[in-house]
């Protein structure tokens, strides 16, 4: 494909095949104003056993400390809907919105929103983490006015990962 078409390739054409390789870097891991110990972070997307699916790979730590095998599979391309199956009778939904690779979820009270993208030669990765329960509920005095959920952040997670 000639590098204009590449350009202006639309995010469901060339995902998941440009983010294919095995992706390395630093997670920085933020709670409140302190920013915690980082992690290293590896990120594996490859070909898998069909030709529609393909292996996620998120490991934490060296020496493969934490690694979490999952398959990514496609749910309707055509709306960039994915599902990472963690195998385990959990599967994620994400969603390919404009180049970012996104996906929500709840687990033991905490909501995880999670962005991906590929920009240039690196990928940004970005976990959100805020509670499920809103803190407090604004508005709503009568029909014009519309009820408001804020939530509590807990944390952010950030890395920029490379191929290696």
């Amino acid at each position: 494909m000639p590098a204009w078409a590449q350009k202006n390739a639309s995010p469901s054409t060339s995902f998941p095949n440009s983010w294919i390789g095995k992706w390395k870097g630093n997670l920085a891991w933020f709670q409140g104003l302190q920013q915690r110990q980082g992690i290293q972070m590896e990120l594996h997307i490859l070909p898998g056993d069909s030709s529609d699916q393909y292996t996620w790979r998120i490991i934490y730590g060296t020496g493969g400390q934490d690694n979490r095998p999952y398959i990514l599979k496609p749910f309707n391309k055509e709306r960039g809907h994915w599902l990472i199956d963690e195998q385990n009778s959990i599967v994620l939904d994400q969603f390919l919105i404009g180049s970012r690779f996104c996906g929500t979820f709840t687990v033991e009270g905490n909501t995880i929103m999670n962005c991906y993208e590929l920009q240039g030669d690196s990928l940004l990765v970005e976990f959100y983490n805020y509670q499920e329960k809103p803190i407090v509920i604004t508005g709503g005095g009568d029909s014009s006015v519309p009820k408001v959920k804020t939530y509590g952040m807990r944390s952010h997670q950030r890395a920029i990962l490379k191929r290696f």
